[in-house]
């Protein structure tokens, strides 16, 4: 008898319009424990807004959202920061506040939310700056002091910082030469790894996806119109799909215009 296994991350039926604009429609999607997925997609397509749902920044206007089998929906304020406080993010543009050394930025969650002592969060910190090949010297630069994947590895180490059960990617390799872009990417996969954590990457850079993904789900015009393991996509049989990852011009995916 196969044993059934709770999706880390569930998304039923979730439709999120902002007027008439119409964001999401009927998105499903599950993550599995220890899995890492992306959902691909061009830009404008919903894909950060379908984070911030399971974040809880944005409400679902219908569906259910569940982290471990919960409907987060239904939880209190304080129940819901507790699901959170387990939620590591890798912000698109790093995100880190500029008038905070570096080491604070990256244990910025374990002081301020976690209430832990500020000599051992340091600690913490120059480890997990070590984990993403940064050395304690970097600790104290300020974040004007950094280079864009110095910065992008910054924050890498403060999503990694609380040991947590699910981290989300925001267009990870965004600003970044293909080199350090590649390097990102290892840098992820190897943290994820050694966190044990559960992986949900948002990104329209295909290279990227295929290095960091076990599974790629595709979201157009609301919905999701393929999922599977990365290693299928090449064979998808979705024309959408095919149009995506070629970056061709051709096809049924087409430029919106706005008409008067």
């Amino acid at each position: 008898m196969t044993e059934t296994v709770t999706p880390k991350i569930k998304m039923t039926g979730v439709r999120k319009a902002f007027g008439q604009k119409v964001v999401l429609d009927s998105f499903d999607l599950e993550v599995l424990p220890r899995e890492s997925v992306v959902i691909i997609g061009g830009s404008g397509s919903g894909k950060s807004v379908s984070l911030k749902c399971v974040l809880g920044l944005l409400q679902p206007d219908e569906g259910v959202i569940e982290i471990d089998g919960v409907d987060v929906g239904k939880l209190s304020h304080s129940d819901r920061e507790e699901v959170n406080s387990r939620i590591g993010m890798l912000f698109q543009n790093a995100a880190l506040f500029d008038s905070l050394p570096v080491w604070e930025n990256v244990a910025f969650g374990l002081i301020q939310g976690k209430q832990m002592a500020r000599n051992t969060a340091k600690d913490i910190a120059i480890d997990k700056l070590a984990q993403v090949g940064l050395g304690a010297d970097v600790a104290v630069l300020s974040p004007a002091e950094l280079s864009g994947g110095m910065r992008k590895r910054v924050g890498l180490a403060r999503a990694i910082a609380g040991d947590p059960d699910i981290i989300f990617f925001d267009e990870p390799t965004t600003g970044l030469d293909p080199i350090m872009g590649h390097m990102i990417d290892n840098l992820i996969v190897e943290c994820v790894r050694n966190v044990g954590a559960t992986a949900l990457t948002i990104t329209h850079d295909m290279p990227s996806a295929r290095r960091i993904s076990d599974r790629m789900a595709m979201l157009y015009k609301g919905k999701n119109i393929w999922q599977g393991p990365t290693a299928n996509i090449d064979n998808s049989g979705n024309d959408y799909v095919d149009q995506f990852i070629t970056g061709s011009a051709e096809g049924p995916i087409t430029m919106e215009v706005f008409r008067p």
